[in-house]
């Protein structure tokens, strides 16, 4: 005799479960936050301390630099 085995994925049982949001998961969310504004910004002074032919050699423009059109990312 034969046992039929089901698998059901683990995908379906968590989307019928409604996520709550712990306090901690919250301000995890807004740590990464900050920090990723931290790093953009610190990447955006960087663009702006270039010369006008540094930023040609990477393809930029001094109009696009303060823009958020090109993000320019060292990470």
């Amino acid at each position: 005799m034969q046992i039929a085995t089901i698998i059901v994925p683990s995908q379906r049982i968590r989307a019928g479960r409604k996520a709550r949001r712990t306090p901690l998961s919250v301000v995890a969310d807004l740590v990464r936050l900050l920090a990723r504004r931290m790093v953009e910004r610190r990447n955006r002074n960087a663009l702006m301390e270039l010369s006008d032919d540094q930023l040609k050699d990477i393809g930029l423009s001094r109009g696009q630099n303060g823009s958020d059109v090109h993000v320019y990312g060292r990470y």
